[in-house]
């Protein structure tokens, strides 16, 4: 279970409203890092360096990899631990900087093992369950190709599949001739061949790549000495004759000049830049270096191909399409929240716990349609007094169209339905999930969905 992070707080102090937290951070209840994409036709899923476990008073552990997904770039769902290395594998006890790839309905999972190799795991789904189909790393210092290179850092998978269906895994850190690239075979989890070496100008680590109209990029994290901005390679070929295009992204804001990873990618016909920085630590209270969180802005191209250079925002992605009320969604799928945290549910998937008074969620662009909902009903768990769910529109004070009671179901993860009418609620609204009730811990509150 994770800190609770009180998002209205945060706001006042930032000088935001609730609303204007929703992409800058994004997934904000836990703390996150070192994002990298994966697109399906439906759905991005974002998969993450995981530093809710990390000590507050410093240093990095980072054993399992966290994956969010989102269908509509506002509302995004948790999906918890998609994969654990020292429970998955013999041989690795980290998961740092993790990248994920599909290929004929399989899903593959690469990893760094802190900096002294890359491991990779399967799935049969993007969010797991993952399992190490080798035992042992993919690639190590001893893999031929990757040496010689001085006081490298083995780590920062970046996986990316051109369209002629040859796969290729970007890596590396720590010098400019420390670029890496391994050809993948068609099974993803062997090696084509030698590694490839290649370079980049105040190369530092945040390996990735991707191909726009016929163009290859390659972007990642620069030096210290060259601001730990964000700086990107292109060329008409994935593995040579790269040359120095510029600066995709500068510092993010609220980063403190620490560590910098991003990825770049397109879904729906948009092209997106996501980041990570350290303003939800900021804002909390706590030291800032080993409690990272997302971001996410969109990425623009000038008419030559070039990059236009990311502007940092706090709501500056737009929501694409409208969230569906009368299917079943998830509990931990909302835009921003307040109190929240995200547990396993017995039933599957995750859910939201340790739900106290005042605490909610606000999910965006709800289109509850012409004729509106009449009722609502949630699948809900306490060993508590229980609750109230109101639904309001527009925020947590915002207009009350319903109020759903929680009774005790016997346990915290004994699940049971409750219901409720509701009244006025029409048209494409944000919707406020309030939870209200007594001074301990109320419901745990896995899906809802209105009628």
């Amino acid at each position: 279970m994770k800190t609770s992070l009180l998002t209205t707080l945060l706001a006042l102090a930032a000088g935001f409203t609730p609303r204007a937290l929703a992409d800058y951070p994004i997934a904000s209840h836990r703390y996150l890092a070192d994002p990298s994409p994966l697109v399906t036709k439906d759905r991005v899923y974002i998969y993450c360096s995981n530093d809710d476990e990390s000590p507050v008073g410093g240093s990095y552990n980072i054993p399992n990899v966290i994956c969010v997904s989102s269908s509509d770039m506002k509302n995004w769902t948790d999906h918890g631990s998609v994969f654990r290395a020292a429970d998955a594998t013999t041989w690795a006890k980290k998961t740092w900087a993790p990248a994920a790839i599909e290929r004929d309905g399989k899903f593959f999972l690469y990893f760094g093992n802190g900096g002294a190799n890359i491991g990779v795991a399967t799935a049969p789904t993007p969010v797991g369950p993952f399992t190490d189909p080798l035992g042992k790393p993919l690639l190590t210092h001893g893999t031929p190709g990757v040496q010689p290179a001085r006081n490298m850092w083995l780590f920062d998978p970046g996986a990316f599949m051109d369209d002629d269906g040859q796969a290729y895994l970007y890596f590396g850190g720590n010098g400019d001739d420390n670029v890496r690239v391994a050809k993948l075979k068609r099974d993803m989890i062997s090696l084509d061949g030698e590694v490839i070496k290649m370079n980049a100008t105040n190369f530092f680590e945040a390996a990735w790549g991707f191909k726009r109209n016929g163009r290859y990029y390659f972007t990642y994290s620069t030096t210290p000495r060259a601001q730990m901005r964000i700086d990107y390679l292109t060329s008409d070929h994935p593995v040579n004759g790269f040359t120095y295009g510029g600066v995709v992204a500068a510092q993010p804001p609220l980063n403190f000049n620490d560590n910098n990873h991003s990825a770049q990618f397109e879904f729906k016909g948009r092209w997106y830049h996501v980041f990570h920085n350290r303003i939800v630590a900021k804002q909390a209270g706590i030291p800032t270096g080993f409690r990272r969180n997302l971001g996410i802005e969109e990425l623009g191209f000038n008419d030559d191909g070039s990059i236009k250079r990311v502007v940092y925002t706090t709501n500056g992605v737009a929501q694409i399409g409208h969230l569906d009320p009368y299917a079943r969604v998830e509990g931990e799928t909302f835009s921003t929240q307040s109190g929240v945290e995200t547990d396993p549910c017995s039933e599957g998937g995750m859910t939201l716990t340790d739900l106290n008074n005042g605490d909610w969620v606000l999910v965006s662009g709800v289109n509850f349609g012409d004729k509106g909902a009449k009722k609502f009903k949630a699948r809900v768990a306490s060993a508590g007094e229980g609750g109230v769910i109101e639904l309001r529109l527009g925020g947590p004070d915002g207009k009350l169209v319903g109020t759903c009671k929680v009774e005790n179901t016997g346990g915290w993860q004994s699940w049971k339905p409750a219901t409720c009418d509701v009244s006025g609620a029409t048209g494409v609204q944000d919707l406020c999930l309030k939870f209200t009730g007594g001074e301990q811990p109320l419901l745990n509150l896995d899906y809802w969905q209105f009628e």
